[in-house]
C-alpha cells in the first residue's frame, strides 16, 4: 500500500434542524423571554438559578418556584472574540461573558457588544438588549451592552398565551476531513469501481472499509484486499418513520452487509424487494450508480438488491453480527 503523504482530503458540512420538546421549566423560561422578561428558579439552598434547571443541583428534586430577575447584571468573567465565526451574534469582534443578573445567584453566558477588549472588564455593569422580534428562544436576548439602561427603543413584545413547548435549533458543522493512507486507497478504489478492504497480514481479518490499524493489536492494515460486490445481510432495520431530508419513502431497509471475504459488515440500503422480504442471511449484490456519477465515496454503490442466490447458512456469518 502506498503510504506517501498524497492522501485525500475534503471539506465536509453537516446541517440539520434539531427539534426537541422543552418541558415545563425551560418552557417557562423561554415563554418569559418572548415577553421580554427574565426568570430564574429557586433551589433548595435558597439560591436563584438562571437559566432555571429542572432539578435541584443539591437534592436532585424537581424545582418549581420561579423568581423574576432583572435585565441588568454584572460581568463575572469574559473572553474576547477577535474573529467571529459564522452563526455567532456579531460579524465583528465582541466578548462572551458570564453575567450574574441582579436577583440571581448564578451566571448566564451571553454576548456583550463592545468594540475593544479594553471596553469590558470583570465587575462591569451590563443590561439586556432585546431582539426586535421575540419568538421564545435565547436569541430573544440579542446581546448585553454596557450600562444600566438599554439603548434600544422599547417596543411591544410578542403577544400570545401559547406557552413555548418546542424549539428548533439549526445545527451547522463545517470541517475538513483528511483521510488516512489506508482510507485514501479505499476511496481511490471506489472511484475506480473497486471495493478494497485492508488487513495486517494474510492471517488477519479483512476490514471494510479499511482501518488505519488493527483494533486488536494496533498493527497497520496495509495489505489491500479487493472484495466482490456481493455479500450477506447479517442484521437489518426497517425504517418506517419519515424525517426531514429523507430521500426514500418509507418503508425501506438499512442493513449490515457482510461482503464475501470481509470480516466486518458495512451499513447500506437494501432495495429491489419489499421491506418485509429482507431477512438475515439474504444474499445481495451491489447496484452501482452510472459511471459518470462516481466520486470518492461508498455512495457510488446506490444500494444492494437480492442476488437470487440461496440464503447463507447462519454458521457462516454468526460471528459477524
Amino acid at each position: 500500500m502506498n503510504t506517501a503523504p498524497d492522501v485525500l482530503s475534503a471539506p465536509l458540512r453537516v446541517r440539520f434542524d434539531y427539534t426537541r420538546s422543552v418541558g415545563p421549566t425551560i418552557g417557562t423560561f423561554l415563554t418569559n423571554l418572548r415577553a421580554r422578561k427574565l426568570v430564574g428558579i429557586r433551589g433548595s439552598d435558597g439560591r436563584v438559578l438562571v437559566p432555571p434547571p429542572e432539578y435541584d443541583p443539591v437534592t436532585s428534586a424537581a424545582l418549581t418556584e420561579f423568581v423574576d430577575v432583572a435585565e441588568t447584571g454584572t460581568v463575572e468573567s469574559w473572553t474576547w472574540v477577535r474573529e467571529p465565526l459564522p452563526g455567532q451574534p456579531f460579524d465583528r469582534p465582541f466578548a462572551w461573558a458570564l453575567i450574574k443578573l441582579d436577583g440571581a445567584d448564578t451566571a448566564l453566558l451571553h454576548a456583550v457588544d463592545v468594540a475593544e477588549p479594553e471596553d469590558i472588564q470583570t465587575g462591569m455593569r451590563v443590561v439586556v438588549r432585546w431582539a426586535a422580534e421575540t419568538t421564545g428562544s435565547i436569541h430573544d436576548i440579542a446581546c448585553f451592552e454596557p450600562g444600566e439602561k438599554s439603548s434600544t427603543p422599547v417596543t411591544s413584545a410578542a403577544s400570545t398565551d401559547e406557552p413555548i413547548t418546542i424549539i428548533i435549533t439549526p445545527v451547522d458543522l463545517a470541517y475538513k476531513h483528511t483521510a488516512s493512507p489506508q482510507e485514501t486507497v479505499y476511496l481511490r478504489g471506489l472511484a475506480e469501481g473497486k471495493l478494497l478492504g485492508g488487513r495486517t497480514d494474510a492471517a488477519g481479518k479483512v476490514y471494510f472499509p479499511p482501518r488505519g490499524a488493527n483494533p486488536t493489536d494496533g498493527r497497520p492494515t496495509d495489505e489491500v484486499v479487493e472484495l466482490p460486490d456481493r455479500g450477506t445481510v447479517t442484521t437489518f432495520c426497517i425504517v418506517n418513520v419519515p424525517f426531514l431530508g429523507q430521500r426514500i419513502k418509507p418503508p425501506y431497509v438499512a442493513a449490515y452487509v457482510l461482503l464475501d471475504g470481509a470480516d466486518i459488515p458495512v451499513l447500506h440500503l437494501v432495495l429491489g424487494c419489499e421491506a418485509s422480504e429482507v431477512r438475515m442471511g439474504m444474499r445481495v449484490e451491489a447496484v452501482w450508480k452510472p459511471r459518470e456519477e462516481w466520486g470518492f465515496g461508498l455512495e457510488n454503490v446506490d444500494h444492494f438488491r437480492p442476488s437470487g442466490e440461496p440464503d447463507a447458512d447462519y454458521e457462516t456469518y454468526k460471528h459477524h453480527l
